[in-house]
């Protein structure tokens, strides 16, 4: 049986070298039988042990050998084999990084159970879904029963049954030789390109060649005449910040391009720092940065070493880790972000700080750090200062285009997944969609009854969920299948010509709290509950033993299809789930990267804020805002002291941690806040007269800002119909009254003309709160000092 197996592996090899394509082999069976076959395998294969790798929790080869957590080593790399024990488990977020590293002509190898059985297996993926209160067997195998039916399917699979000693599937595609060769395209240096010829001719593909002249624009030398003089102002454009997106699926040269234009800066003496997640990620970067100097005339590397290389020009590239590379960005002429996706919202943009800076990326997510730059960063780009152009690289280099693989992997991974074109949704109204549950079992079976719901729902429910939010990954699909504490539903428009319903809005929803006593003195001791995440930032962080005692609801994440958003959907649904869901809850939640526009629409829907987490998330960027609303008395109890808490602690938050937050966002924040349960306000007859004397007579906020601060929040969560402040005035109040920022700093940022006429017009804007508010004390100061 081994050398069958061998001899298929063989078959497979040669014909996906000869087609410059990549080849799956499925070896299933008992593990000892497994590892057995493989070194066989890789005793018949031309491979060196050097360019093979083992992705497994064990050391059995005489090669590279990574655990599934550490895929991400991967990423940047191309590997001529990858061999992946999934015995233990498997990991989709591995899967996905480690299926791109596989070269054109290469081999993936898979040690799997007997593929009947592989569902019925419980790994470590497995068990980190058995959230509590659930456990393991209530975990499901939705997503292992249709990679395995993937596997089965698709073109390019090679599958060995260890335990029959047969072979299911040879894998063998025979294809006809292909005509073209679409690697050999024009490469032509642009006419007015800058970059070398050498470079040029160095691309493999056209696409790369236009990604490369792309790069060209954060080159630090001067722009041409006829550019700046279609400039229109009188900055020319060589003066101006300039930002580069390079997007592309792996194995499209990204990297490769971003070093061929961080080896020319450098042969033209300037100095390009490189960065990204791990060393590893920019090996082929300067790999074709150093093979460059071979065809420039001139051009030598004087020193190098694996991470740097300095030129006989006086240019260097050189790769910081991203923390070391955003505290570093001065000395440098220009900054490559490799695998940018991969970085936390809030790093990235640290590298706007540089006037030069390009951002490669995956489209796809194989990074598997989702959406994070597509989604929440590309709005903070659009509204830095730079000049931005966009190149997305479409042609294979890695591989030859149609490769089987990455078709399967797209598939199986749904990293493909797209939402329903516009035309089949834009009549989607709230009272013509249904809501329905998306049962995972139906989402993944191989019925056409709509009604049940199918694979083609699925791929548009999770395309909402990946183009919609930062945060979507191949791991994500696996949980929206198994995790036993998750559910979808969906507003699905009416039946299409052919019968169809499509999705116009999904939300995914986790259940929380209803924790044993163990489990919440675990909490609230330190120990870490996975699933639960309102339950324990009010239990962990907020010191609420009790907290996680009701059982909940929490609104993990929303979408609605782009083309209808302005139609009430997302209201709808949240509408359709408190009806579903309120009777058998105590309260329903979510958690967000607090933005007022979110804030709002949450607010609107009947969630209030009870917190604001004191550091930004590193995915979305922003301060998290969790949000309740309660649906029992245990729930209205648990919302009412958490309210009460916030709003008696946000003003000293808002002079520490949240000193730096958008003052829109405390605005909004603060005004979804339940008023019934916030603290009256309380201030003596003291802090009266300090605060009518700023208003309305010669008193100074600064002598005693504490009841400003008071009052200010008590407005802010109140919101009297009666008081119309403008919105430069109620960012006055947070920026100085709140956040205590310094006076020049809010005189500039609010365009007042003096620090003089900002105090006043602080003043001004405290007079309508003491009218509201105000005690006979200050009425009596507002009466002597008031206007005749």
């Amino acid at each position: 049986m081994d050398a069958t197996a061998a001899d298929l592996a063989a078959s497979l090899f040669e014909e996906a070298t000869r087609t410059n394509e990549r080849r799956l082999l499925v070896l299933a069976g008992e593990r000892e039988r497994g590892y057995e076959t493989l070194a066989s395998v890789l005793e018949s294969l031309p491979i060196p042990i050097t360019a093979t790798t083992l992705v497994g929790p064990d050391d059995r080869l005489r090669c590279e050998q990574l655990p599934q957590s550490n895929a991400s080593e991967l990423l940047g790399t191309t590997r001529d084999a990858i061999v992946l024990d999934a015995h233990a488990g498997l990991r989709p977020n591995a899967l996905g990084k480690l299926v791109g590293a596989v070269d054109g002509g290469g081999l993936l190898i898979f040690l799997t159970p007997s593929l009947d059985e592989w569902p019925t297996h419980r790994g470590e993926f497995a068990q980190s879904l058995a959230v509590p209160p659930y456990s393991l067997s209530d975990v499901t195998s939705n997503f292992t029963r249709r990679l395995v039916d993937t596997l089965r399917t698709h073109r390019g699979i090679g599958i060995v049954d260890l335990e029959e000693e047969r072979i299911v599937d040879s894998g063998l595609t025979e294809p006809s030789p292909k005509l073209i060769d679409s690697r050999r395209p024009d490469r032509a240096q642009p006419p007015d390109g800058i970059f070398p010829t050498a470079v040029y001719e160095a691309c493999l593909t056209a696409d790369q060649s236009d990604a490369v002249a792309t790069l060209e624009s954060i080159d630090p030398r001067p722009a041409s005449s006829a550019e700046e003089m279609q400039t229109a102002d009188s900055t020319s454009v060589s003066q101006r910040p300039r930002a580069v997106v390079l997007e592309a699926d792996r194995g499209r040269g990204k990297s490769s391009a971003a070093g061929l234009a961080a080896g020319a800066m450098a042969a033209a003496g300037h100095s390009v720092l490189v960065t990204a997640p791990r060393s590893r990620n920019v090996s082929e970067l300067f790999e074709r940065a150093t093979a460059l100097y071979e065809a420039l005339p001139g051009v030598t590397v004087t020193g190098e070493t694996p991470r740097r290389l300095e030129t006989s020009t006086g240019g260097r590239v050189q790769y910081l880790e991203p923390t070391e590379a955003t505290a570093r960005l001065e000395p440098w002429d220009a900054v490559i972000v490799d695998e940018a996706a991969a970085l936390p919202v809030s790093r990235l943009e640290s590298f706007l700080a540089a006037d030069r800076v390009a951002f490669a990326t995956t489209i796809h997510g194989y990074e598997g750090a989702g959406r994070g730059f597509s989604v929440r960063f590309r709005d903070r780009l659009a509204d830095a200062d730079h000049e931005v152009v966009e190149r997305t690289l479409l042609e294979p280099i890695r591989y030859a285009g149609g490769d089987p693989i990455e078709v399967w992997a797209f598939n199986a991974l749904l990293l493909d997944a797209r939402p329903p074109v516009e035309s089949l949704v834009d009549d989607a109204r709230p009272e013509t969609v249904e809501y329905r549950r998306l049962e995972p079992s139906a989402l993944v079976s191989n019925t056409s009854d709509d009604s049940n719901g199918n694979e083609r729902l699925l791929r548009e429910a999770f395309g909402l969920l990946v183009l919609a939010h930062y945060r979507t990954t191949p791991d994500d699909l696996a949980r929206l299948l198994d995790a036993p504490n998750l559910e979808a539903r969906a507003l699905v428009t009416d039946p299409d010509a052919a019968g169809s319903r499509h999705v116009a809005s999904v939300a995914l929803l986790a259940h929380e709290g209803n924790l044993s006593a163990e489990t919440r003195r675990t909490m609230y001791e330190g120990g870490r509950v996975r699933g639960n995440m309102l339950p324990d930032v009010l239990t962990s962080q907020l010191r609420d033993e009790a907290a996680a005692s009701p059982s909940g609801l929490r609104v993990v994440r929303i979408a609605t299809h782009h083309a209808v958003r302005s139609n009430g959907l997302g209201s709808h649904v949240l509408e359709c789930i408190h009806d579903e869901f309120a009777d058998s809850l105590d309260w329903l939640g979510t958690g967000f990267g607090a933005t007022p526009d979110l804030l709002s629409f949450w607010r609107t829907n009947g969630y209030r804020t009870v917190h604001l987490s004191t550091t930004r998330n590193e995915a979305s960027g922003e301060h998290s805002a969790l949000m309740l609303a309660p649906t029992s008395d245990s729930g209205r109890t648990l919302h009412d002291r958490h309210a009460e808490w916030f709003t008696s602690r946000v003003h000293a938050l808002c002079t520490d941690s949240l000193a730096g937050l958008d003052p829109d966002t405390v605005c909004e924040a603060l005004r979804s806040v339940d008023d019934g349960p916030a603290p009256s306000l309380a201030l003596s007859a003291h802090e009266w007269r300090i605060v009518a004397s700023a208003a309305y007579g010669p008193g100074l906020f600064d002598v005693d800002p504490g009841p400003f601060r008071d009052l200010i929040v008590q407005y802010f969560v109140e919101n009297p119909p009666n008081i119309e402040l403008t919105e430069r005035e109620e960012r006055l109040l947070v920026e100085k009254g709140l956040q205590a920022r310094d006076w020049e700093a809010v005189t500039t940022r609010l365009e007042y003309h003096s620090t003089g006429q900002c105090k006043r017009a602080l003043g001004d804007a405290i007079r309508p709160l003491v009218d509201h508010y105000g005690t006979d004390v200050a009425r009596e100061v507002r009466e002597r000092f008031r206007d005749p």
